[in-house]
């Protein structure tokens, strides 16, 4: 079992919790993500890694309750326990795999969205405890809604913080914060965008025509998060691939991102499943290869 030793409400529906789970603490790196289920016959919710303390063993995660499985996370309280909580899963940030010194070089912007911002911080941390700055975007719907603008601060080089209303900081979408910043000079090497998967494309669609390479991660879209759904399959450069096993970092330029959404509507039902079962033949189940 794995205990929660910390809950917060970070805003209205969204959650952090903080897990005692040492193993997962001893290994996992930014952009992995972790399981949970509360009981044997739960359901198994994949969820990013936003932080973790290896000296006490805990990993933080942030929800947010969209179904009826996350609403039963939001009961949960202090002292209360997961029966699982596997990980690490998934690739880690190909920023961690960079050499430092040639990572201190580079002119890095992320850029998050809603609860985007839970996955972007742990990178972002990483980042300044090895003496590399970026600049970060944070965007939400409304000031309300805006989450770990604290914790970013403490390790963004830059922070920008934009609301769609305009209630708190710059007035507009992320994307107009991008294209804001490339007109004052600013210039970046790469950014790594992470949120809503509209809000990631159009993220890319300008990055391309700034000529900024983007990396996206495809968190939002897994379901099983172990490759046998099929749930997050996407098309990458003309190739299938899943973002859970394969991922979930991509280079958002060659993702297809109208395709991903369509399939995140039609596979929520049993007849879109079939429907596209019947559309994607073999291809069509997760990247195990042998469900049925």
């Amino acid at each position: 079992m794995y205990k929660i030793l910390k809950k917060q409400t970070l805003a209205a529906n969204i959650y952090l919790m903080d897990v005692e789970a040492k193993r997962v603490a001893k290994s996992c790196m930014p952009g992995q993500f972790v399981i949970v289920r509360m009981d044997e016959e739960g359901e198994r919710i994949p969820l990013t890694i936003c932080d973790y303390d290896r000296a006490a063993g805990t990993v933080t995660i942030v929800f947010q309750t969209v179904g009826a499985g996350t609403k039963m996370m939001a009961e949960l309280n202090e002292g209360d326990s997961f029966h699982d909580f596997v990980g690490p899963l998934g690739c880690a940030s190909e920023l961690v795999k960079e050499d430092k010194e040639s990572l201190k070089k580079k002119r890095i912007l992320f850029v998050a969205g809603g609860v985007g911002a839970a996955p972007v911080y742990p990178q972002v941390k990483w980042l300044h405890e090895n003496g590399v700055d970026a600049d970060v975007i944070v965007g939400s719907k409304t000031k309300a809604l805006l989450i770990l603008e604290k914790e970013m601060e403490a390790v963004a080089g830059n922070l920008y913080v934009t609301t769609d209303d305009g209630s708190y900081g710059r007035s507009g979408m992320v994307t107009q914060t991008i294209k804001d910043l490339v007109e004052e000079g600013k210039q970046y090497d790469v950014c790594i965008a992470i949120g809503p998967m509209i809000m990631m494309k159009f993220v890319c669609l300008l990055t391309k025509e700034l000529g900024i390479p983007t990396v996206v991660s495809l968190n939002p879209i897994m379901v099983d998060g172990t490759g046998m759904c099929g749930a997050c399959r996407v098309t990458v450069d003309g190739k299938v691939r899943f973002a859970c096993v394969d991922g979930p970092e991509f280079d958002g330029h060659a993702v297809n991102f109208d395709e991903a959404m369509r399939r995140q509507q039609i596979y929520k039902t049993q007849e879109g499943r079939a429907m596209l079962a019947l559309e994607e033949g073999d291809t069509h189940h997760g990247g195990c290869g042998n469900c049925r």
